[in-house]
C-alpha cells in the first residue's frame, strides 16, 4: 500500500534528553527516537523506508513542544497521541495499549503487564514487545521492569542508564 508523500512527515529537534526525531503518517505517530548526540544521528535512527516516503514538517507543532517539555521534566502521559498500529499483532497492540496506562512516575513488572493484557504467562513476550516499541516515551516502555527490583534492559541510546534517568526524572516530578 502506497501512501501519498503529503500524508507522511518527520521532524528532528533538540531536547534535554538529546536529539529526538519522529515520523508520522496521517497524524498518527509511527516512530519516535530520542537520546541521540546529533541531529544527523537522530535522523539516521529512523526507519529509512518510512523516511523515504516522508517530508520534513516545518516549524514546531504541539507534539514536538510536549516532548521538549517532557524531556525538561514536565509530566505528560501522551495518551491522547494517536499511534499508528498498522502491521501489529493483536497481542502486541494490547500489550502496548496497556503499557500506555502505566502512570507517570510509576513502574510495572513484565508479568503484571502481561496479566493486565490478558496473558498472565507471557512476561517474556511482553519483554519482546517492549524491546520493539517504535514510539518510546509516548508508549512508556521504560516504566516496565523485571520482577525483583532490577531495571532490566532498555533499547534507547544509553541503555539502562537512560531508563534510570527517565524513571528518576518522573519520580522527582511526582514528589
Amino acid at each position: 500500500m502506497r501512501s501519498a508523500a503529503g500524508d507522511c512527515y518527520y521532524a528532528v529537534f533538540s531536547t534535554k534528553l538529546g536529539w529526538m526525531a519522529l515520523l508520522a503518517r496521517k497524524n498518527r505517530l509511527r516512530q519516535l527516537v530520542f537520546g541521540h548526540p546529533t541531529k544527523k544521528s537522530a535522523l539516521a535512527a529512523l526507519d529509512e523506508k518510512l523516511l523515504a516516503a516522508a517530508r520534513p514538517k516545518n516549524g514546531d507543532f504541539p507534539l514536538v513542544e510536549r516532548l521538549r517539555a517532557y524531556a525538561a521534566g514536565r509530566p505528560d502521559d501522551f495518551r491522547d497521541v494517536s499511534v499508528d498500529w498498522e502491521k501489529m499483532t493483536a497481542f502486541r497492540r494490547k500489550v502496548l495499549e496497556h503499557c500506555r496506562r502505566i502512570p507517570y512516575g510509576k513502574t510495572m513488572t513484565y508479568g503484571e503487564l502481561a496479566a493486565r493484557a490478558g496473558s498472565p504467562r507471557a512476561a517474556r513476550a511482553v519483554g519482546s514487545c517492549m524491546a520493539r516499541n517504535r514510539v518510546p516515551l509516548v508508549i512508556p516502555c521504560h516504566r516496565v521492569v523485571p520482577a525483583g527490583g532490577r531495571l532490566g534492559d532498555y533499547s534507547a541510546p544509553g541503555g539502562v542508564e537512560t531508563k534510570r534517568r527517565l524513571l528518576d526524572m518522573e519520580r522527582q516530578a511526582n514528589q
